[in-house]
């Protein structure tokens, strides 16, 4: 749990990006001695960390509803916060607010750093003074401070438009590479290992194509150009998946690494004689009130561990329980292990970060502008340091919130650092056991509705494959589904895998049913039928290992 890992390829990314959208407004706060205002622009600079691994037509959008969901947040709980001043209020306020951001950014993969900013930025507010005539101001600033992070975040294509595309085509190589590596030098060849290992290349592959297919560009532009020579690559390294002996990694990293450095695009779809990649053959995400669907479980747990911890935490005389709720809603994960795995994260990260604090606040002190350098440099870290492990960037998180809240005026470090600690204890406990105490009993269904969709596409496959006169496109269209049918069984089967007091899982299905698709995959790229044996029944048990790898 407390491993630390290689940081993210674009990890400097979100750092500076922060900087770029923080910095202006607060410094320029502090020089006006109006620091107390600097918790709604950096509100609205937040924004900055989000959308940096999407094409930028893509990015446009989503940092779009970031910002808007932002500015929702920070509405509603400025708006209650000048009607009470009732803390039993103004928790339960927050606990619901923390499980709808959570829910909404699971259910749109808005991605790092999710929820968690949110909710902070939308707890503090709720315990922040405030009179009603205050808040079409403070909101105005918290906009602008969020245009501006919006010009942050696209900022980079003026210089690399096509930057985001290419990481996600050199990250599918470099996947695809991996896999082939490990099972020509015998790692990870065992039937488990050899699924998950496959099922992290075809991850990267679908990602790459799901980037591609929202990088836009028009016909005869240069994007769309650029867009087509990535695309061969994507399509190389499906071929790659299908034909090892034909494969070299070498290559593909090769490739990887003249991608990520700028250079040359290879084009050579024609040569190996497969199809072009067609975005629209991508397989479309559903609906956003399907994916809210199984997310209902994971809700009531937020609401519920955020409400227990700030209730808690009231109970005890902190001043700020929104610390405790904050902690809380970051705990939740896909399951209850990996929320266990981030609640001793959390504490250790959090603990350290006080420890961090006692050795800044003498910096801190020296001034406004000393104290929003300090943040600055904080958010730097954090952002280098998260990518690593969680624990590592929390050290970093935990100093920065408690010098946000001197931004009013300096306080006593002492009584700061002992109420973070217990809201540390407070919220990762009865976070836990919230956790805990809401089981997800559709994880199971979700699992057999996972197969039966596997099943369908890869039935629906190998139909195509044996049509004497396919429609144009119709295998492409198959193979996407069957891909995505794929990648989400793996992902519902591990969460499912991670849920306590479940019936009997399917682990056995799981694996036959990844083999075959798999098997039948390898068919839709190569241009050929499956072999016998593999029909739509779904029967696999006279197949092992060897008879399922491409």
């Amino acid at each position: 749990m407390l491993r630390i890992g290689r940081p993210s390829d674009i990890w400097f990314k979100p750092a500076l990006s922060v900087i770029a959208a923080v910095a202006p407004p607060c410094l320029a706060l502090a020089a006006l001695e109006h620091l107390d205002l600097a918790m709604y622009t950096m509100a609205g600079a937040l924004c900055a960390l989000y959308a940096h691994n999407r094409p930028y037509a893509a990015r446009a959008r989503v940092l779009a509803g970031v910002v808007l969901g932002m500015l929702t947040g920070l509405a509603v709980a400025l708006v209650t916060a000048s009607l009470t001043g009732n803390a039993v209020v103004l928790v339960a306020v927050g606990a619901l607010l923390a499980a709808a951001q959570k829910t909404l950014c699971d259910a749109t993969r808005i991605g790092p750093p999710g929820n968690v900013v949110l909710t902070f930025v939308s707890s503090a507010a709720l315990f922040a003074p405030q009179t009603l005539g205050q808040v079409p101001g403070h909101l105005a600033l918290a906009a602008g401070a969020g245009v501006w992070a919006w010009i942050v975040g696209m900022a980079p294509g003026l210089v690399r438009p096509y930057g985001p595309e290419r990481r996600a085509t050199a990250h599918a190589l470099n996947a695809v590479a991996a896999h082939e590596q490990a099972h020509r030098t015998g790692d990870g060849t065992g039937g488990h290992g050899y699924v998950r290992s496959r099922a992290a290349a075809e991850t990267a592959v679908q990602a790459a194509r799901q980037a591609l297919s929202s990088a836009g560009g028009r016909p005869g532009t240069a994007r769309a150009t650029t867009r087509r020579a990535l695309e061969q690559l994507v399509v190389r390294a499906e071929f790659t998946l299908t034909a090892p002996t034909e494969s070299r990694p070498d290559e593909l990293r090769s490739w990887a690494g003249e991608l990520r450095d700028g250079g040359h695009v290879p084009s050579f779809g024609e040569r190996l004689g497969v199809q072009r990649l067609d975005p629209e053959l991508i397989a479309p995400t559903p609906p956003l009130w399907t994916r809210l669907g199984p997310l209902v479980p994971l809700a009531a747990r937020t609401a519920l561990g955020c409400a227990l911890a700030g209730y808690a935490s009231l109970a005890l005389g902190i001043g700020r329980p929104y610390w405790a709720l904050v902690t809380a809603a970051s705990l939740y994960q896909a399951n209850v292990t990996l929320t266990w795995n981030r609640t001793v994260q959390r504490t250790v990260g959090n603990l350290a970060g006080v420890l961090l604090f006692a050795a800044l606040v003498p910096l801190a002190h020296l001034g406004p502008i000393a104290l929003v350098l300090c943040c600055l440099a904080l958010n730097f870290g954090a952002e280098a340091l998260m990518s690593r492990n969680y624990w590592l960037g929390s050290v970093c998180v935990t100093p920065m919130a408690l010098l946000v809240t001197e931004f009013t005026g300096f306080q006593d470090p002492g009584r700061l650092m002992a109420e973070r600690i217990v809201d540390t204890f407070v919220g990762a406990l009865l976070g836990l056991v919230a956790a805990v105490a809401v089981t997800n009993h559709r994880a199971g269904a979700r699992v057999e509705h996972a197969l039966t969709v596997v099943e369908h596409a890869r039935t629906h496959a190998e139909r195509t494959l044996t049509r004497v006169h396919p429609v144009s496109g119709s295998v492409d269209t198959a193979h996407r589904g069957l891909a995505a049918a794929l990648a989400d069984l793996r992902t519902t089967a591990d969460a499912a895998a991670g849920e306590w007091r479940q019936r009997t899982r399917p682990q056995e299905r799981v694996v036959l049913a990844e083999r075959s698709g798999h098997r039948t995959l390898a068919a839709t790229v190569r241009g050929r039928e499956p072999r016998p044996g593999a029909g739509a029944g779904g029967r696999t048990d006279d197949r092992t290992t060897e008879d399922v790898r491409p």
